[in-house]
């Protein structure tokens, strides 16, 4: 299977047009020849009409293409229809999604106000209990046909009033039908939305998108790139569009690395017609981050690249680190092999920041670039190497992207039968003059995080940010971002939205000023149950809405601490990593240098 012609050269997945209402009356076109479309979601109350009216019309005015609004139930969906005429009659055309949990009525009500209808199909008309059951194939299909039941009537509504469908599955909740027969995995992700595609087609209804989120980027990434596979199997007509997201990517740079390696290394790899990022910010911030991260793929593609092979030099559909061995490299560092992926700066940067690094912290250069004694090769051509036990990187080749000079570079070794490490560079040309700060960022993360991604890389150099402490803190939350090493407390915050129930945006930044010194240990923060306890199957501890004003506290995906009072939540929390034994105290901070008396100043006064 191929989710793409080529891993090296740019072309965009050719797919069919779908409607978000009638584009001579302001809809939007998404898929074909279209731009790729910009969408966020709002986190006003669904029953408050003017304050969500006020923030649609914010995000457009920030350049939002596409604005999604919750409908947890019957009455709120009926209110879209007071928030979409307050809209049209404010001369504002921006198409709505509603978005659907749980309930297939509010469905039926949401799809006659709005442009189109999101589903999950973990949770619309099926269940999430993690309950293990082993399911024979007639219980399969009964159940099954229990969920076409409960779905075709909203196929039906949309067919008929000209809608548009997104079947967005997510990591954290699938069903228990599809967990117990395909396991928490990006093929259960696939095949669950499959199943709802076969519905909508069975009824010739087509004008619907997918999408496949997860909160790692690694997951998302395999998901939509089987998911692509899939859909070229299935046969050219079901070329249907794709929604990118890395959802519950958290706040800050943290958010936008995440963000960037899952959207930005999908994008490179000509997949995606529409994108949302998903921060605990205010979702107006979204904006940028999605108009910049589109930004920097003509930057970092080429459609006319000539290459030997079209070969894929990784397993596209599940993470394997490419195999190396352990070398010493000449200023005794030891990379490859089982070693933690290294980070590596340039000679100036490494006496600029040791003298002013404490001998414990986390964050400090592990090599000198000019010292490594790696070997610099054109990867489009054969080389030679002496043996496997020298570091090997890419030449600085300006007219070369990164992302696919190493995977070409992956594949070379591959054929030579070496098992050399590799040193990736997050650029070939060292930007002049300097990026900004945002672009640099975005940059480097789609390349080094789409190489990590997909396997490659032993050690990571970061140029595209010119600060050496910026690049040296980029490369290690660079590698926390994608799983490749765990430097400090890591966080998955759900963005807001009208589900919300308590300020995630207060909630997760008093959360981190009491746990981010607490290395190795993984903390979601989820505004509600839609997709708490799956998301979070992989974090340490969870913090939940479970009502307004209460909070569950989990283990994993197990909730142990019920209806806590919102106010006392975050001590509860800090009690129950105690009990499980990940808690260390901070540790003090280092006593202030005195301060030195200033120098006595003259005063000029002037007469006037």
């Amino acid at each position: 299977m191929r989710y793409c012609p080529s891993p090296y050269r740019y072309q965009r997945r050719r797919t069919r047009e779908i409607h978000l209402g009638d584009p001579q009356q302001g809809g939007v076109v998404i898929g074909g020849e279209h731009p790729v479309v910009v969408q966020s979601m709002i986190t006003a109350d669904t029953m408050d009409t003017e304050a969500c009216v006020r923030e649609t019309l914010a995000l457009v005015e920030a350049g939002c293409q596409v604005v999604r609004i919750t409908a947890p139930t019957v009455k709120d969906a009926a209110n879209l229809r007071n928030i979409v005429a307050e809209l049209r009659a404010r001369g504002c055309r921006v198409p709505v999604v509603a978005d659907i949990h749980f309930k297939p009525e509010a469905a039926m009500e949401a799809v006659k106000w709005v442009e189109c209808v999101r589903v999950n199909p973990g949770n619309f008309a099926d269940s999430k209990k993690f309950v293990v059951k082993e399911y024979t194939d007639e219980q399969y299909a009964a159940e099954l046909a229990r969920v076409e039941a409960k779905f075709t009537p909203l196929v039906l509504e949309c067919k008929r009033l000209g809608r548009a469908l997104r079947i967005g599955t997510n990591h954290g909740s699938l069903s228990d039908r599809i967990l117990n027969r395909y396991g928490d995995s990006p093929l259960g992700m696939v095949e669950s939305a499959l199943e709802f595609a076969r519905i909508c087609r069975k009824h010739d209804f087509h004008n619907f998108k997918f999408s496949m989120k997860a909160s790692n980027p690694k997951v998302a990434i395999q998901c939509y790139r089987l998911l692509a596979a899939r859909l070229a199997e299935e046969g050219e007509d079901w070329n249907y569009p794709l929604h990118l997201g890395v959802t519950e990517a958290g706040d800050g740079e943290d958010g936008r690395i995440k963000s960037a390696i899952g959207i930005g290394s999908l994008l490179c790899d000509g997949l995606g017609d529409t994108i949302r990022v998903s921060l605990t910010e205010d979702a107006i911030h979204e904006i940028p981050v999605c108009r910049a991260i589109l930004d920097c793929v003509p930057a970092l593609t080429r459609p006319d690249l000539e290459v030997p092979t079209d070969a894929f030099p990784f397993a596209p559909f599940e993470y394997e680190r490419r195999p190396s061995v352990e070398v010493d490299l000449k200023t005794g560092l030891q990379c490859g092999g089982d070693q933690p992926i290294r980070v590596i700066v340039p000679r100036s940067a490494w006496d600029t920041l040791l003298p002013r690094i404490p001998a414990r912290a986390d964050v400090r250069p592990e090599g000198v670039y000019e010292e490594l004694g790696a070997v610099e090769v054109d990867p489009r051509q054969g080389f030679d190497l002496p043996d496997d036990s020298c570091l090997v990187t890419v030449r600085d080749l300006p007219d070369l992207p990164a992302l696919a000079a190493f995977r070409l570079l992956a594949w070379r070794l591959r054929q030579m039968g070496r098992r050399n490490p590799i040193l990736l560079k997050d650029c070939l040309q060292v930007p002049q003059p300097p990026l900004d700060a945002q672009t640099a960022l975005l940059r480097s993360s789609i390349v080094l995080g789409g190489l990590l991604a997909d396997g490659i890389g032993d050690a990571i150099l970061v140029r595209n940010e010119s600060d050496p402490q910026k690049a040296l803190q980029l490369a290690f939350n660079i590698l926390q971002a994608a799983g490749c090493r765990s430097f400090k407390t890591e966080y998955v915050a759900c963005p807001s939205c009208g589900r919300t129930l308590f300020n995630l945006q207060t909630v997760t930044a008093r959360i981190k000023a009491r746990t981010s010194h607490l290395k190795g240990v993984k903390i979601a923060v989820m505004g509600c149950i839609v997709n708490g306890p799956g998301e979070m199957a992989d974090a340490d501890f969870g913090y939940v809405g479970g009502a307004p004003g209460k909070v569950n506290l989990y283990v994993g995906k197990k909730p142990v601490k019920f209806n806590i009072q919102e106010e006392e939540a975050v001590d509860r929390l800090i009690d129950l990593i105690r009990e499980h034994g990940k808690w260390t105290d901070p540790e003090p901070a280092p006593p202030a240098e005195p301060r030195q008396p200033a120098p006595p100043s003259c005063s000029v006064s002037s007469a006037g």
